[in-house]
C-alpha cells in the first residue's frame, strides 16, 4: 500500500526541489542525490520491504529513511520557505496516516539528522523567498499528493468497515448452521417482547435432537455436525419468513414465531418434527434423527425473556420424558 504513494509522493517532493536546485545553478552532486533519494529509493524501499522477513519493521525502517531524504534535501535548497514547509509537513503527514504509533515523532530525529547530514557533505546557504516557478512546481506536490493519500485512507475505511460488517455477521450468525447465534437470537426474542402491541399471540420453539450424544458416540463428529446441518435446512423450509431461527449451544434450537397463535405453532412445530423424521444422511446412512419441541405461548405480561424460556424448556422436559420425537405445549 505504501509502496505507489511513496513513488508518487517523493516523484512529486523533487519537481520542486530540482526547480530550486537550477535557480541555485546547483552542483552535479546535489542533483545526483536528489535523484536518489526522490527517484530511486522509493523502489529501493519497496525491494527492502518485501524481501524482509518482517516486512512491517522494514518498512518502519523505510518511512524513517523517507523522513531523513526529506530532511536532507531542506538545506539543498537553501530553506526557501514553501518546498521546506511542504516537504517536512507531507513527510511528517505521511507518518500520521500509516497509523503506527508515534512514528511521526520517532521520525522526528532522522528529519534533523538527514539535513545535518546534507548541510556538512554538500554545503547550504539561505535563500528563504520562494519564486513564482518554485510555486508553480510545488502545486502538483500539494495537491496531488494529497488528493492520494485522502484515497489511500478511504479505501483503508472502507475495507476496515467491511472486516468489522463481517466480524459482525460472524457475531450474530452460527458459521456450523448458518443460523443465528444465541446472543444475537435472544436480541431478536427482546425486540418481539418489546413490540408487543395488546391481543397479539407470540410463540417461541425450544427443539433438541434426540440421543444426539449417541449419533457423535456411534458415527463420529462428523455424523453429529451434519445431522445438525440438516436440521438448521429443514427448520429454514417449514419456517415462514417472519420467523427468527437461531441455535443455543450444542443441538438445542430456538424458534419465534410471531404473532402466531397456540394452534398455529403446534401445527408448525408438528410439520418440522416430521421433516426431521425423514432425515436421510447421504455420507451416514444409519444416522436417522430425530427431535422433541417444547412449545411455549409467550405470557401476556413477561417480566423477562427467562420466564418465556422457561416455559418452552419445561415443555421440551416433557416431551423428552414422553419418549422423544414428540411435540408438547
Amino acid at each position: 500500500m505504501i509502496y505507489p504513494f511513496r513513488v508518487v509522493g517523493m516523484g512529486l517532493g523533487g519537481l520542486p526541489v530540482a526547480t530550486v536546485l537550477h535557480e541555485l545553478q546547483a552542483s552535479w552532486l546535489a542533483w545526483a542525490s536528489v535523484a536518489l533519494g526522490c527517484l530511486v529509493w522509493p523502489h529501493a524501499a519497496y525491494l527492502l520491504a518485501a524481501g524482509s522477513a518482517d516486512p512491517i519493521r522494514a518498512e518502519k525502517r523505510n518511512l524513517l529513511v523517507d523522513s531523513a531524504i526529506a530532511g536532507a534535501l531542506v538545506p539543498m535548497v537553501h530553506f526557501n520557505v514553501l518546498p521546506s514547509t511542504l516537504l517536512i509537513t507531507l513527510t511528517t503527514v505521511d507518518k500520521l496516516s500509516t497509523g503506527f504509533r508515534r512514528l511521526w515523532l520517532h521520525s522526528l530525529p532522522a528529519l534533523i539528522l538527514g539535513g545535518a547530514a546534507s548541510a556538512a557533505l554538500l554545503g547550504t546557504g539561505f535563500s528563504p523567498l520562494t519564486s513564482m516557478p518554485v510555486m508553480l512546481a510545488c502545486l502538483p506536490m500539494l495537491l496531488i499528493h494529497m488528493i492520494a493519500v485522502s484515497i489511500g485512507r478511504y479505501r483503508l475505511i472502507r475495507k476496515v468497515t467491511e472486516q468489522n460488517r463481517e466480524l459482525d455477521r460472524l457475531r450474530r450468525i452460527d458459521t456450523l448452521t448458518g443460523l443465528s447465534r444465541r446472543g444475537a437470537w435472544e436480541e431478536q426474542a427482546q425486540q418481539v417482547l418489546a413490540s408487543r402491541r395488546a391481543g397479539r399471540q407470540d410463540c417461541m420453539l425450544l427443539i433438541d435432537v434426540d440421543r444426539f450424544k449417541l449419533i457423535n458416540d456411534r458415527h463420529g463428529h462428523g455424523a453429529g455436525d451434519a445431522t445438525l446441518r440438516e436440521l438448521a435446512e429443514q427448520m429454514r423450509r417449514v419456517m415462514r419468513p417472519q420467523d427468527h431461527l437461531g441455535r443455543r449451544g450444542g443441538d438445542e434450537f430456538a424458534i419465534l414465531l410471531p404473532d402466531t397463535t397456540r394452534e398455529q405453532a403446534l401445527a408448525i412445530a408438528e410439520r418440522l418434527r416430521c421433516q426431521v423424521e425423514r432425515i436421510r444422511l447421504a455420507d451416514y446412512p444409519d444416522v436417522c434423527p430425530t427431535v422433541s419441541i417444547g412449545m411455549a405461548v409467550v405470557p401476556a405480561a413477561p417480566a423477562h425473556l427467562g420466564h418465556w424460556l422457561e416455559r418452552a424448556d419445561s415443555a421440551l422436559y416433557r416431551a423428552k420424558n414422553a419418549g422423544r420425537n414428540a411435540v408438547m405445549a
